[in-house]
């Protein structure tokens, strides 16, 4: 009965003693593969910053198209609005 549980125990042990190793020897690239991934932008991360750039200055450009309503012809700031964006003007029918 001893026996079989020392062999038993044994053959456990081993199982659990070759996971660690593998995880010893794996953890490396792991920990490599994980700095490759802090150290890159992801296409859908850069994508995502873009939309934001893109987002932040289009409500720049209305916050001062507004200001320069208040002050001045529709006209006038139509023209300088449109001359610092990447929209068309409406055209007239």
């Amino acid at each position: 009965m001893r026996i079989m549980i020392v062999t038993l125990m044994a053959l456990l042990l081993s199982g659990c003693i070759v996971r660690t190793a593998a995880d010893v020897v794996t953890a490396p690239v792991r920990a490599v593969g994980q700095v490759a991934d802090w150290a890159t932008t992801s296409q859908d991360e850069a994508d995502r910053n873009r939309g934001r750039e893109i987002r932040e200055e289009e409500e720049r450009l209305g916050r001062e198209y507004r200001e320069c309503l208040e002050d001045n012809e529709r006209a006038y700031c139509d023209e300088i609005f449109y001359s610092r964006s990447r929209y068309e003007p409406p055209q007239d029918d």
